[in-house]
């Protein structure tokens, strides 16, 4: 197993396969964009699956695929069908609106479950948010992905006087359908403008919830070993809800996950502004394993060094950071 100084073991590799998007999320990406790397710095389809190959041998059981928005890369089908035969848990997060075409080849990649991003049921909202109008288009996917049976989560990053008012129409939304909707806070990022007061805690959630649902209603499910999110449902409901509370409660401690961006560069966690670039070593032909080792073992205890609020809230700190479209989430 990948191990870090702390002893946690790393199993979980999240694979940014590109930086480009068809959407222009605020909270994701600043406004004027930012510089993409160019062509022959980004990892091949076949790099991207050595290096995947080697992550699985030494002790990885779970994949994620994201961007950018990684269905826009011309050879994705390629890349999600050959990482499908390495026997792992493959999963993708997606906007959702080119997955009517990958809908095969999903499932003849194995993947069962598929995360959607959207953070607004108000259309107008909706386009606010992403500077695009894809708001039925992302609708009308979420439910052919439910309808050839696959277990859909939906993403909502929550901001304070924007979409903080539609957390319990988006737990309405698990009543008849079977998703799970699942709460982010608010994170710190180059040129996504983030300070405390945009923050929705998961307090708050949690206070909100309780106007709307007895106790009684509130069942708390089992979390998954290594989970990110604290898990509910409302008991009458099909589906169910979770919190991410990376700001306010950081599950750093059972963290299993690691990051390679688009450009093949690792990042030991989502905060940190170190990288270990991969490329070169691999390309010369030599072993990337020492480089793999040695990036987990200088991951910090909590949000890449970020242990109290007042680091946490230096925009100094992490707007040495990528942005998130440049990360891979």
């Amino acid at each position: 197993m990948l191990k870090d100084a702390l002893g946690r073991e790393h199993n979980y590799l999240r694979i940014s396969i590109t930086e480009h998007c068809n959407l222009r999320c605020t909270y994701c990406m600043p406004e004027e964009g930012i510089a993409l790397t160019p062509k022959p710095h980004l990892m091949t389809a076949e790099e991207i699956i050595y290096i995947a190959q080697i992550f699985v041998a030494n002790g990885v059981s779970k994949i994620r695929l994201t961007g950018g928005e990684p269905l826009v890369r011309k050879d994705a089908k390629a890349i999600i069908l050959q990482l499908g035969k390495l026997g792992v848990d493959l999963t993708i997060t997606t906007n959702g609106i080119l997955v009517p075409n990958f809908i095969e080849t999903f499932q003849a990649a194995g993947i069962h479950t598929v995360n959607i991003s959207i953070d607004s049921l108000v259309e107008k909202k909706f386009n606010a948010i992403t500077r695009r109008n894809y708001f039925d288009t992302v609708m009308q996917n979420i439910d052919l992905l439910l309808l050839q049976g696959f277990r859909v989560k939906l993403n909502v990053v929550l901001m304070k006087n924007f979409n903080d008012n539609e957390i319990i129409d988006f737990i309405a939304l698990t009543k008849d359908k079977s998703v799970q909707v699942r709460f982010i806070e608010f994170m710190p990022f180059t040129g996504n403008h983030w300070d405390k007061s945009k923050l929705v805690s998961y307090a708050e959630i949690m206070d909100t919830l309780q106007s709307a649902y007895a106790l009684s209603e509130i069942e708390r499910l089992t979390d998954a070993p290594n989970d990110t999110a604290k898990n509910f449902k409302i008991k009458s409901h099909l589906g169910s809800f979770a919190v991410i509370s990376s700001v306010t409660n950081p599950f750093c401690s059972t963290c299993n996950r690691i990051r390679l961006t688009a450009n093949g560069k690792l990042k030991n966690c989502l905060f940190s502004n170190s990288e270990t670039a991969l490329l070169d070593t691999l390309r010369a032909g030599e072993s990337i394993i020492p480089l793999i080792q040695n990036n987990l073992l200088s991951k910090k205890a909590v949000r890449g060094g970020m242990d109290d609020d007042l680091k946490f809230q230096n925009p100094e700190l992490f707007s040495q950071n990528r942005s998130m479209i440049a990360i891979g989430g």
